[in-house]
């Protein structure tokens, strides 16, 4: 009989973890729904807008193009140690472009965003609803989802492609400053073989996963903000919660949409 129970219980805690993830699932899937929707229906918000392309895009070049610099200049390194085992270091310029700007621009700027945006707008719209200023957006007939959710849905979808874009063209430096400066590589070979081997389908596939990824870490950022719970706890949990789920998604979709450009 207690061995009867135990599976019952254990039974019952497995439903209601499928159940909960169902339950969250269907509600992201709505809100995300409900703010593509809000895009073909006036009023529009142009000036919030602006504003959030540049607090998003513009204030997050520096974290973008910090971290690509040094990622381009440490691929370099690696690529040339192992390419040395096989006598393969001229592969270094085009493995380090195609790399940047396939996988490791799009990720890690995506990843880079999601830590620095996704947290403050759950930050901010978190607080919002705490001290009632979204019911206070209802009341004066201004919807909070057009308001504030699909302006910064829009600009970081807008902006990421932007950003990862210059971010791809720094990584690319970084590796050639490594390549010519610490790896003695002629700068006009290098340079050349950068521009060889690259192809259109390269960048754009690297663009559309950043524009994937700026709508994911966006959306999170609003529906955990949105949905946060009472008191700087509930909205420190919203914050959390909004960091991990856009990381998580983001290396979700990238693994996706690779399957999708590179089959």
């Amino acid at each position: 009989m207690y061995i009867l129970a135990l599976i019952q219980s254990f039974l019952a805690s497995i439903g209601r973890s499928v159940l909960g993830l169902c339950r969250s699932t269907g509600s992201l899937v709505m809100f995300a729904l409900t703010t593509v929707s809000h895009l073909f229906r006036p009023p529009y918000y142009p000036g919030e807008l602006v504003q959030q392309l540049i607090r998003i895009g513009y204030f997050s070049l520096p974290v973008v193009g910090l971290t690509t610099l040094f990622t381009g200049a440490a691929l370099a390194l690696q690529i040339h140690a192992g390419g040395s085992r096989f006598n393969a270091e001229s592969v270094v310029p085009s493995i380090v472009a195609i790399g940047i700007v396939r996988e490791l621009g799009p990720v890690l700027g995506g990843l880079m965003v999601a830590g620095r945006v996704s947290s403050s707008i759950a930050a901010e719209i978190g607080t919002m609803k705490v001290t009632e200023q979204l019911d206070a957006l209802t009341t004066l007939s201004t919807n909070p989802m057009k308001y504030l959710v699909l302006p910064r849905v829009a600009a970081a979808t807008i902006s990421l492609p932007l950003l990862v874009a210059v971010g791809d063209v720094i990584g690319i430096f970084g590796g050639s400053l490594v390549g010519i400066g610490r790896l003695d590589f002629n700068a006009a070979t290098y340079v050349q073989n950068t521009v060889n081997f690259l192809e259109t389908s390269d960048v754009t596939s690297g663009l559309v996963k950043a524009a994937a990824f700026g709508f994911i870490l966006s959306l999170m950022g609003c529906y955990h903000g949105y949905h946060s719970g009472r008191g700087a706890q509930g909205v420190g949990r919203a914050t959390t919660n909004a960091v991990v789920s856009a990381s998580i998604l983001v290396l979700a979709a990238n693994y996706l949409l690779t399957e999708v450009f590179f089959r």
